[in-house]
C-alpha cells in the first residue's frame, strides 16, 4: 500500500514511518514546507493548496496534522490556531481528495478522546454523545470536516486517541524527569480517569484501520482499561522505583496552566475501545504496568 501521511513530524507520525516500512508499505510525507528529501511533497493546509503530484498513486491517507494542544496556555488566538489547524486543514484535504479522478480508498484521520469531555466515571464507547467545552467542540468539528471524503465514497476512520505513551514524546516523556527525581505525584483529586494507549499499539491500530475494510467511523484508540490518575501515578512510580508523594492540587494546576490544565490534566474521560474489540484487534500491551515496563525498558 502507498500511504500519504500528514503530521509526520509528530510523535505518532515519526513512529509510523519506520513501522510501515517494516511491513513493506510505501509512504509519502505531506509537509507544510517544501523539502528536497525523498518521498516528500508539500501543502498549505489553511489555503488548501498542494504541490503538483502530491496524490499520485496514493491508495490511502493517514491524516495526523494539527497544532499541539499542550504547547502553551490557551489564549483566544491559540485556541483559534488549534481549531483551524484541525478543522480547516481537514476540510481542505478532504475536498481535494473528493475531487481526485481516482481518490484513495481509505482516510484514517486523527481525532481525540477529548470529544467526550469531562464525564466522571461514565464508561464511554463510540456511541456516546460529545461533551461540552473547547476540546469537545473542536473534535466534533474536526470529525465533521471529513464530510466531502465520505460523500465521495472514501472509507473514513476517526481515531479518537487517548494519551499515547512513549518515552520519546508526549505526556509520558514530560512526566519522566519529575518522577525519576522522586517529585512525581497525583494531580488534583487523582480520581479522574486517564484513557491511554502504548505507542506500539497505536501504530497497530493505524495499520488495522488502513487494512480492515470493516473498520469505519469513530474508533476509540485506547487500551482496554482506563485508569485513574492515582493508579497511573502509583504504577509509574512502581516501575521507576521512585516515591510519588508530591501531589499537585487542582487549584495549582489551574493557576499554572489555566483552561488547558483543566481539560488535559483534571478532566475525567473513561473510554472503552468497543470498535477495536468487535473488529478483533489484539492489543500487545493491554495492561498499564506491562506497557510502562516495556516502554521504559524495565521488564
Amino acid at each position: 500500500m502507498k500511504v500519504l501521511i500528514t503530521g509526520s513530524n509528530g510523535l505518532i507520525g515519526s513512529a509510523l514511518m519506520p513501522f510501515l516500512r517494516q511491513g513493506d508499505h510505501q509512504f509519502r510525507r505531506l509537509l507544510r514546507t517544501e523539502s528536497h528529501e525523498p518521498d516528500t511533497t508539500s501543502w498549505d493546509s489553511i489555503n488548501g493548496t498542494f504541490a503538483h503530484g502530491a496524490f499520485d498513486e496514493i491508495e490511502a491517507v493517514v491524516h495526523l496534522a494539527g497544532e499541539g494542544i499542550a504547547n502553551g496556555r490557551w489564549t483566544e488566538s491559540r485556541k483559534r490556531s488549534i481549531r483551524d489547524s484541525r478543522v480547516v486543514g481537514t476540510r481542505n484535504l478532504c475536498e481535494t481528495l473528493a475531487g481526485l479522478e481516482t481518490p484513495p480508498k481509505v482516510l484514517v484521520a486523527a481525532s481525540a478522546t477529548g470529544f467526550y469531555g469531562d464525564r466522571g466515571d461514565e464508561l464511554l464507547d463510540e456511541s456516546a454523545l460529545p461533551g461540552s467545552g473547547f476540546l469537545p467542540d473542536v473534535c466534533q468539528a474536526w470529525e465533521e470536516a471529513v464530510a466531502p471524503a465520505e460523500a465521495r465514497g472514501i472509507r473514513v476512520v476517526h481515531l479518537r486517541t487517548g494519551i499515547v505513551l512513549s518515552p520519546l514524546g508526549g505526556a509520558l516523556a514530560q512526566m519522566l524527569t519529575p518522577f525519576k527525581l522522586g517529585v512525581g505525584g497525583v494531580l488534583g483529586s487523582g480520581n479522574q480517569y486517564m484513557s491511554w494507549i502504548a505507542v506500539d499499539d497505536m501504530l497497530g491500530v493505524v495499520l488495522h484501520a488502513l487494512t480492515d475494510s470493516s473498520v469505519r467511523g469513530p474508533v476509540n484508540t485506547v487500551a482496554p482499561r482506563a485508569v485513574t490518575n492515582h493508579e497511573f501515578t502509583k504504577t509509574l512510580g512502581k516501575v521507576l522505583h521512585r516515591p510519588t508523594v508530591f501531589p499537585l492540587p487542582a487549584f495549582a494546576v489551574k493557576l499554572l496552566f489555566g483552561e488547558m490544565g483543566d481539560s488535559l490534566l483534571l478532566d475525567s474521560t473513561r473510554v472503552t475501545p468497543t470498535c477495536l474489540n468487535e473488529s478483533s484487534f489484539e492489543f500487545t500491551y493491554p495492561d498499564l504496568e506491562g506497557a510502562l515496563r516495556h516502554l521504559l525498558g524495565r521488564e
